[in-house]
C-alpha cells in the first residue's frame, strides 16, 4: 500500500509539472491541465489493479505454462470468481499430464464444483495406470463423490487386504458351529480380497464379506458328519466357502479364504441331551404326581362312600325292632318265635367269637 501511494504522489507531482510546463497558461490552456491529472490517475489505478490481480495467478500460470499444461489467465480468474481454489486445480492438472492422464481443466473444477476430492482422483488414476488398472475418470469420480476412498481403493486393487473374520473389534473371537455329533468348533479365517472397482458404487461392504464367510464356515461344520473330520481336513472348510460364489453383490473379489486357527469347544451334544433327560425327568415325576393325587381322591371317594353305606345299615337296622313290635301288634311274631330268634343269635355270636380271631370281643 505504501508503495502505491508512493507511485501515485510521484505520478500526481509529474503531472502537476507537466501541466505548468504547458505553453500559453491563460484561456483554454490552462482547462487541460486537471482533466489530463485525472485521466492519468485513473490510468496508473487501472494499471495496478491489473498487475495486483495479474500477480496473484503469475506463479500459477508460468507453473502450468513450463509443465506443458497451460492454464490461461482468464480460466485463473473464472476459478477464482467461482470459487473454485485455482491452486488446487493447477497443481493436480500438471501431475495428469506429466502422468499422461488426459484431464482437461474444465473436468478438474467440475469435479470441485460438485464437491469432489480432485487430489485424491488424481492419485488414483495415476496409480491406476502405473498398475495397469483399467479405470476412466467418470468412474474415478462418481467413486469418489459416493463417498469411498478411491486412492484406497485402487491400492486395495494393488495390494490385496487381509480381513479377519469374525472381526475381533465388534467383540467376537471365534466362529462356533456345531458338527452333526455334537462336538462345538470355534474357527478363525483369513480372508484375503481386492477391490473390484467395477462394483464398488453400490456394492456391499467389508461387514457382508465377513458376514457371508462366517456362514459358509458354520455350514460347512454343520455339514460335517464328526469335528474329527474337520480337524483333519480345516482345508475342506475353505473349498467349500470358496465354492459358493461369496463375493457376488461386492465391492471385492475374494482371493482365498484361509482357516487360521479350529479349537474344539464343549459337546454341545450331551449336555441338550442331559437337559432333555432332565426335562423329561421333570415330566413324568408330574405325570406321577399327578395319578398319585387323583389315586388320593378316588380313595376318599370310596371312603365316602363306604359311610354313605353304613349309614344306610344302620338306618336298616333301626326298622327292625320296629318291624318286629308290628309283627308282634298283628300276631304274626309269637313270644316263642322271639325266644327261638334270640337263641339263633347267641348261637350265632358264639359261633363267630370260636371261629374268629383270639381276641377278638365283637358285641351283639
Amino acid at each position: 500500500m505504501r508503495s502505491t501511494l508512493g507511485w501515485l504522489s510521484v505520478v500526481l507531482g509529474a503531472s502537476s509539472v507537466a501541466a505548468q510546463a504547458q505553453p500559453g497558461g491563460g484561456g483554454g490552456g490552462g482547462g487541460l491541465g486537471p482533466i489530463l491529472i485525472v485521466g492519468i490517475v485513473i490510468a496508473v489505478l487501472i494499471g495496478l489493479v491489473v498487475l495486483f490481480v495479474l500477480g496473484q495467478f503469475a506463479t500459477l500460470y508460468i507453473q502450468a505454462l513450463t509443465s506443458s499444461a497451460k492454464v490461461s489467465i482468464i480460466d485463473l480468474i473464472g476459478m477464482r470468481l467461482r470459487k473454485v481454489d485455482p491452486r488446487t486445480i493447477v497443481l493436480s492438472r500438471i501431475r495428469a499430464v506429466k502422468a499422461a492422464v488426459p484431464i482437461s481443466t474444465a473436468q478438474l473444477e467440475e469435479h470441485y464444483l460438485a464437491g469432489g476430492r480432485v487430489p485424491n482422483v488424481v492419485s488414483s488414476l495415476i496409480a491406476a495406470k502405473k498398475a495397469r488398472i483399467d479405470l476412466d475418470y467418470d468412474t474415478a469420480c462418481s467413486i469418489d463423490l459416493a463417498g469411498r476412498d478411491i486412492f484406497d481403493a485402487v491400492n486395495t486393487s494393488v495390494n490385496p487386504k487381509v480381513i479377519d473374520c469374525p472381526n475381533p473389534s465388534l467383540g467376537r473371537g471365534t466362529i462356533d458351529a456345531v458338527s452333526k455329533d455334537g462336538i462345538q468348533l470355534k474357527a478363525r479365517a483369513r480372508v484375503t480380497v481386492r477391490t473390484n472397482l467395477q462394483r464398488l458404487v453400490g456394492g456391499a461392504t467389508e461387514e457382508t464379506i465377513v458376514a457371508r464367510v462366517g456362514e459358509g464356515i458354520v455350514s460347512s461344520i454343520g455339514s460335517a458328519e464328526t469335528h474329527k473330520e474337520v480337524l483333519e481336513n480345516p482345508d475342506r472348510i475353505s473349498k467349500a466357502v470358496m465354492s459358493r460364489g461369496l463375493d457376488a453383490g461386492t465391492a471385492f473379489e475374494i482371493l482365498s479364504i484361509d482357516i487360521a486357527d479350529v479349537d474344539v469347544g464343549e459337546n454341545i451334544g450331551a449336555k441338550l441331551q442331559a437337559d432333555q433327560a432332565e426335562a423329561d425327568k421333570r415330566r413324568f415325576q408330574a405325570e406321577a404326581e399327578q395319578r398319585r393325587a387323583m389315586a388320593v381322591a378316588q380313595e376318599q371317594e370310596f371312603k365316602s362312600e363306604e359311610q354313605k353305606n353304613r349309614a344306610l345299615v344302620v338306618l336298616a337296622e333301626a326298622e327292625v325292632p320296629k318291624a318286629m313290635a308290628e309283627a308282634f301288634r298283628q300276631g304274626n311274631l309269637g313270644i316263642m318265635d322271639y325266644q327261638r330268634l334270640r337263641n339263633i343269635e347267641a348261637d350265632t355270636r358264639m359261633r363267630d367269637s370260636i371261629g374268629g380271631p383270639e381276641g377278638d370281643t365283637t358285641a351283639s
